[in-house]
């Protein structure tokens, strides 16, 4: 039977050389992580990988290198710097393929950190908003230690787990990590509303976060019988579905529900999918299973990049050599969409950076990675246009992205293409 500790006592479990997974983005296991970097100055070379987490990451100092190093699946924010000081590492993963790691003891995982809402009167916890990786996590796990939280949405799918499932229970009161919805620019709202020109009834949405997305969703009001089947949504859909445009009822995999495997949001998110049976949270290797993808016809992938070349490339991992972010599930969506009866596959992003650098580039950056290969590629929106790239040749493709880059960089985008051919 499952034991409630403090965090202090429950992270006594983790020692020297351990391998320690820790749920994903915006249910971060924070008060957990925590306590375990209070025990710093005990431990040696302890693991801890993750995806991208959301908060605070005290364990990510480079001052704390002996102790802790960082794996990450996907970079985020708070903890990039590890790369450069070394304190940390990136294992290149699609999001479809990451419980996989763990299934196959390629990773072999000693300590799995999770959040969770209490349990029931049936004695059933909820993973909540971030399913991803963490259900094969806890399996395959020795040792699994949760924070339960009041504040936790219970979710439906894959994220239910019986407390006799888990060896340390943490009670814990506080908001999840949440993100408020920030208004967009001109030139997203224009990119929004090209997405949404592209998109037909009865089509099947993925998208990420951020403004673009939103953008498009609020473009799209007046669509009728739209399906969600995501990697992770925000805010953005929840008005399309109380008002019937997202009501799932022509997808082809789990018709008649969402279907995610992590959300982000705000606090208005969060109350709107607890215990809401509309939505269903599954793990990575189901929803970012191309396979399942596919299956829903007209299936509308919109992802994003930091820079395309004028052939079609998608840099969307890092800046030049620089890592940013990671593969996620960009390549499991661009190609389930493209496989789709009547699917799009776009790449959406403004045509310059805030400092007026084009994203629009003759070549890409020394060292840079291809997430979205340019024979993958269908649709690259900015906010002058749309470009059809699919069945063009290279000198087609140049002429149609050199038309929706920034007029400013145009000719010289152009230019340096032609140049760099007539070189090589």
């Amino acid at each position: 039977m499952s034991n409630y500790v403090s965090a202090e006592e429950a992270v006594k479990i983790v020692k020297n050389g351990d391998r320690v997974y820790l749920q994903a983005a915006a249910a971060t296991p924070t008060l957990l992580a925590n306590a375990l970097t209070d025990r710093a100055s005990e431990l040696k070379n302890v693991e801890i990988c993750h995806l991208h987490t959301e908060g605070e990451a005290r364990y990510a100092n480079p001052e704390l290198r002996d102790s802790f190093h960082v794996n990450s699946f996907f970079i985020g924010k708070n903890v990039r710097h590890t790369l450069k000081e070394g304190n940390g590492s990136y294992t290149p993963v699609f999001l479809s393929e990451l419980p996989h790691l763990f299934r196959k003891r390629i990773l072999e995982l000693d300590v799995a950190f999770i959040h969770v809402s209490p349990p029931d009167s049936h004695g059933y916890c909820s993973l909540g908003v971030s399913v991803e990786a963490t259900v094969a996590a806890i399996e395959n796990a020795k040792i699994v230690v949760a924070q339960v939280n009041k504040q936790m949405p219970r979710t439906f799918g894959d994220g239910i787990l019986h407390v006799s499932e888990i060896d340390y229970l943490v009670e814990v009161n506080t908001p999840i990590h949440a993100h408020n919805q920030a208004p967009f620019s001109l030139e997203e709202e224009k990119i929004g509303g090209f997405i949404a020109s592209l998109i037909e009834d009865k089509s099947t949405l993925q998208m990420g976060i951020g403004s673009i997305p939103n953008a498009a969703l609020s473009k799209m009001k007046n669509h009728k019988d739209l399906g969600l089947h995501t990697e992770m949504f925000s805010d953005g859909v929840i008005d399309l579905i109380e008002k019937d445009v997202i009501n799932c009822n022509y997808k082809g995999t789990l018709r008649g529900r969402a279907l995610a495997t992590f959300l982000i949001g705000s606090k208005r998110l969060y109350d709107f999918v607890n215990d809401n049976p509309f939505i269903e949270m599954k793990e990575s290797s189901m929803v970012n299973d191309t396979a399942r993808i596919r299956k829903n016809d007209r299936m509308v992938a919109i992802n994003s990049a930091i820079e395309v070349d004028v052939t079609g490339q998608v840099c969307a991992d890092s800046i030049g050599g620089r890592m940013y972010s990671g593969v996620g599930g960009q390549m499991d969506f661009i190609r389930g969409a493209s496989l789709s009866k009547g699917g799009k596959a776009i790449i959406a992003l403004p045509s310059i950076t805030k400092r007026g650098e084009s994203r629009i580039v003759p070549y890409l950056k020394q060292g840079a990675g291809v997430v979205t290969t340019r024979s993958h590629v269908q649709y690259i929106i900015t906010e002058n246009g749309i470009a059809d790239l699919y069945g063009k040749t290279l000198h087609q493709r140049v002429k149609e992205l050199v038309k929706i880059a920034h007029p400013t960089h145009q000719e010289r985008i152009e230019r340096e293409y032609f140049e760099m051919i007539k070189n090589s």
